[in-house]
């Protein structure tokens, strides 16, 4: 397992507060920039337990979660994501949100054809010069 001065300094940090959400999202970013994904997801986890409605660390935890090739769990992570994003957020949101529902739907691909139309449409609506969706997109609605 891979550490670094700043990841040994923040756990140190969360260490003295656990409760520090600030402390805990700079680990968890040092666990993803180390690609120590079981780290980073744990972290992300602890995050959302302190902070249900956050949805960045559910974006996170789907990242994570697709570094360690669980594909379920990451698209399960990803939905949360897309649905506890506000209204509000939307606009700061959009090229994660385009990323999650391009994933959502892709794995939706074999199994749920019509909520996978739904979801890379949206995804196109957020980032419609994404070739990878525009492709996905033609293969479903082709």
């Amino acid at each position: 397992m891979q550490t670094t001065p700043e990841i040994e300094g923040l756990k140190k940090q969360v260490a003295a507060n656990p409760k520090d959400a600030e402390a805990l999202s700079k680990l968890a970013v040092a666990y993803q920039n180390a690609s120590d994904w079981n780290n980073s997801l744990q972290t992300w986890v602890q995050i959302s337990t302190l902070l249900p409605d956050w949805a960045p660390a559910y974006y996170s935890q789907g990242i994570a979660y697709q570094n360690l090739k669980n594909n379920e769990s990451a698209k399960a992570a990803y939905e949360k994501y897309v649905a506890m994003v506000k209204p509000e957020e939307v606009e700061a949101n959009k090229k994660n949100l385009a990323y999650a529902h391009f994933f959502i739907a892709y794995a939706l691909f074999e199994t749920d054809k019509n909520a996978a139309k739904t979801h890379i449409a949206k995804s196109l609506q957020y980032d419609p010069s994404n070739t990878d969706a525009q492709n996905l997109s033609k293969s479903l609605n082709g």
